[in-house]
């Protein structure tokens, strides 16, 4: 080993250890220091659902006009397990809430090429029992338009179209029943 490949080593070994995240490098580090969940701080304005390629159970939706309801946006692709894991989740949340004013809206993103396919997505929503509309991503325009990094990403939007809560991979499921219950409540 060289000086200077032992320097490289010893300078990214003391950037994981200080809580910086190098991407690809201290992947750990870096989702450790994310909290599991995370409130909007800016209570920022939900983006348009943007070059969505197909609707599926529904027409064409715009953020706009869900003003006055509850809206769960749940990003997802049907060949990631832990989308897959969150599903019936998501399924019972929009069971649980749809008559009270919760709409939930999956945003279908592929990672992979033969996720494009929309018979294939079509065949996942039937499989997994999927009746809430679904917006097939498939440039991810929409996922770029949320900055959203991570499948499967939860987003809650409150009745004046604001982003309230934002949650990454499986869990919090409670917290995101509990946000959901609250405005639907009227508590903001």
């Amino acid at each position: 080993m060289t000086l200077r490949s032992l320097f490289t080593s010893a300078a990214l070994v003391a950037f994981c250890l200080t809580g910086a995240a190098v991407p690809g490098v201290c992947i750990e580090a870096a989702q450790a220091q994310d909290a599991p969940f995370a409130v909007a701080a800016a209570r920022d304005t939900a983006p348009d659902f943007v070059g969505i390629n197909n609707w599926f159970n529904s027409k064409p939706l715009n953020i706009a006009d869900l003003r006055g309801k509850v809206v769960l946006v749940d990003f997802w692709t049907y060949g990631c397990v832990n989308c897959v894991n969150t599903l019936p989740r998501v399924t019972e949340l929009y069971a649980k809430y749809k008559d009270r004013g919760l709409v939930v809206v999956g945003i279908h993103t592929p990672e992979f090429p033969f996720e494009h396919s929309a018979a294939n997505v079509q065949a996942a929503l039937k499989r997994h029992g999927i009746t809430y509309p679904v917006g097939q991503d498939n440039a991810s325009q929409t996922w770029n338009a949320y900055r959203n990094r991570y499948w499967p990403a939860q987003y809650i939007v409150d009745q004046n179209g604001k982003i309230v809560f934002q949650h990454d991979g499986e869990g919090q499921y409670e917290q995101i029943d509990r946000t959901i219950a609250r405005l639907l409540n009227g508590n903001s």
